[in-house]
């Protein structure tokens, strides 16, 4: 059983305007997903459906094989967390660490717990030094990082990210992907996100779809993805430069032992330098 699935997911707003159209889609349990595609593709959309934000026009979403509906939300919504592109859709208290606080409260959970879970999310994401500050005196990558931290201490079993890297600088960028990628092999987590920041995808996911229109027009791993010439140029998308590394590479003689991920490429082109010397 897969621990977040669509089926036949349609979604409109309003007569004749299509933002889902057919969405079939699978997140196993620890795994990692991205959703590309671009603008107006359908993508936050779709995450909105993932914890009942959005309820479908037709088709349906399933967690752990029980319909997410009306009945369910609230349980799913506990299991399911989203981050929004803009943090300031989800940041709303007077200090960071009582808005860290805010999901496991609406939990009902003990005072202890709380605390502890605060802590936590808090030192994670390396914000622990902003706990008492105002969120609306934080820059846009601190944000990001809070609203992030938020949505950890709720414990999710699936953590959805629209834009993750949006408003961070480079540093920003590296320190949030070496983070997400601990959560899947530490906690379990299934972690779904969407980017245009496409050099993120072989860093972080087992697997991709590609929207365009509301549609899936593409699945599979980072690969087999971004070998689709005619793929990329319908979804606006580029190669990432460590995959275009990767075939550089392979013209040269030189596999990869396993992964695309910046390291095994490192790796590789260090023994390809100690081969020609």
């Amino acid at each position: 059983m897969h621990i977040l699935e669509t089926r036949d997911l349609c979604h409109s707003y309003g007569e004749g305007i299509h933002a889902l159209r057919g969405v079939n889609f699978i997140a196993p349990r620890a795994s990692t997903i991205a959703v590309l595609g671009p603008n107006g593709a359908g993508k936050s959309t779709l995450f909105r459906h993932f914890n009942g934000l959005l309820f479908p026009t037709s088709g349906g979403v399933f967690y752990r094989g029980e319909a997410v509906s009306r009945a369910t939300v609230r349980e799913v919504r506990k299991q399911v967390g989203i981050v929004f592109q803009n943090p300031d859709d989800q940041i709303f208290s007077p200090t960071v660490r009582e808005d860290v606080a805010f999901g496991p409260v609406n939990l009902g959970l003990d005072a202890e717990t709380i605390e502890h879970r605060v802590d936590e999310a808090l030192s994670l994401l390396g914000v622990e030094h902003l706990a008492d500050r105002p969120p609306h005196h934080l820059s846009g990558g601190e944000k990001k990082r809070v609203a992030i931290a938020g949505v950890i201490a709720m414990e999710p079993q699936v953590l959805v990210l629209d834009e993750p890297s949006s408003g961070l600088d480079p540093q920003g960028v590296d320190t949030l992907t070496a983070f997400l990628r601990t959560l899947p092999r530490r906690f379990g987590m299934t972690i779904i996100f969407s980017t245009h920041h496409v050099d993120l995808v072989p860093e972080l996911a087992d697997y991709v779809y590609v929207l365009d229109r509301g549609a899936v027009i593409g699945k599979g791993s980072v690969e087999e993805i971004f070998c689709e010439d005619d793929l990329l140029r319908r979804a606006r998308l580029r190669e990432p430069l460590l995959l275009r590394l990767v075939r550089i590479l392979r013209e040269h003689g030189v596999e990869l032992a396993s992964g695309y991920g910046q390291q095994e490429v490192e790796d590789a082109i260090v023994n390809l330098i100690r081969e020609k010397e």
